[in-house]
């Protein structure tokens, strides 16, 4: 287990180093049109990264275990949290979705904060439910709740992406903790209905789904975004233009330093590295597998499933909508894009992966 644990922070601090580069070549002459800086972005993403390692040394230095005295005030917190941003004058409206805290100049997720939480709680639950968790009114609606009372107001700001990753993520924990297929199946049939709705009576989703679709419908417009990520993408060949070389970033694609970063990544190191960003994450499951698998506390267990399909999961929808194969969604590909809260509780997701892995290793010893 140790040698899967400094795998893990080896995997972990490779990408970190990865996306630092990434982001400043990327960012660089947005940053100086912006603010006369070159280096704003970057400086901020080292501030970002600086908090991100104090909460994993801070999550690795005590028993993750003893967390669960505390996950009733931390559902509370979130869901407070959650309720604050949507009141106009302390949530942030950007694009017309009202998702963020700002507080001298830095900007704070709550949605972010609630998914960590979220982890806990199902954790917590599921492991406490043992045989009750093949009745649904017991074992499944309880947890539900919490996660349908997220959800509904992630919905209200709107943000029906990070929703949507919400419930796959507590569908997974659900599914591996042992809810009948039959009853995740329903779940899933009645909310198809609900999902065509939430997508298609709103303008801006829909035109984001026709995008999709076809982008050369509105190639200035909605499907702006995807035709200039193919173009990076197309652009780099096997070795790329060269680290700082793209063209795409001068002004072409927006969001080049956090929602696209990995076009800016293909175009400038082409599909070698590309394939390195996609092997780093790929080994990064493995190890998150070894250490679940290994772990015999059933807490632990669902606790690190829920973290790492989490990460995997912003990981993959990032990377399927720079390749076009998902719809448009404010996603960042985690240790890579731009920080924020999001690269904050990613970091401390896996510091709680090595806390797991290392209290693993010191119950076997013992």
């Amino acid at each position: 287990m140790k040698q899967t644990r400094n795998g893990l922070a080896i995997i972990t601090l490779l990408l970190l180093s990865f996306g630092l580069v990434m982001v400043y070549s990327s960012s660089a002459i947005f940053a100086w049109q912006k603010s006369q800086d070159s280096a704003f972005f970057l400086k901020r993403h080292l501030f970002f990264m600086f908090l991100g390692f104090l909460f994993t040394f801070l999550v690795m230095s005590f028993d993750y275990r003893k967390v669960r005295n505390f996950i009733k005030p931390m559902v509370l917190i979130a869901l407070f949290l959650l309720i604050l941003v949507l009141i106009p004058g302390l949530g942030k409206q950007v694009g017309g979705a009202r998702r963020w805290f700002s507080l001298l100049g830095v900007g704070f997720q709550p949605s972010t904060l609630a998914g960590f939480v979220l982890i806990f709680y199902l954790a917590d639950f599921l492991s406490r439910k043992g045989n009750l968790i093949d009745s649904f009114w017991k074992g499944i609606v309880p947890g539900l709740s919490i996660l349908g009372l997220m959800v509904i107001l992630l919905l209200l700001q709107p943000d029906l992406g990070t929703a949507v990753s919400f419930v796959l993520v507590g569908l997974t924990m659900f599914f591996v903790a042992g809810v009948r297929l039959s009853q995740l199946f329903a779940l899933l049939i009645f909310s198809i209905p609900l999902l065509y709705i939430l997508v298609f009576s709103v303008e801006y989703r829909r035109r984001r789904i026709l995008a999709f679709l076809n982008p050369w419908l509105d190639p200035r417009g909605s499907g702006f975004q995807i035709i200039q990520a193919q173009i990076a993408l197309g652009s780099g060949g096997l070795f790329g233009l060269g680290l700082g070389q793209s063209k795409q970033k001068l002004f072409y694609l927006p969001a080049a330093h956090t929602d696209f970063i990995f076009s800016i990544i293909s175009e400038e190191l082409g599909i070698i590295g590309a394939s390195a960003v996609l092997i780093l994450f790929c080994l990064f499951f493995w190890h998150c597998v070894i250490i679940i698998k290994e772990t015999k506390n059933y807490f632990g267990k669902l606790l690190g499933l829920g973290l790492m399909t989490k990460i995997m999961l912003e990981a993959i929808i990032n990377i399927g909508v720079n390749l076009g194969l998902f719809p448009t969604k404010g996603l960042p590909l985690p240790f890579v894009s731009y920080g924020g809260s999001s690269l904050v509780f990613d970091m401390a997701s896996v510091g709680l992966l090595l806390n797991i892995a290392k209290h693993e290793e010191v119950q076997k010893g013992s």
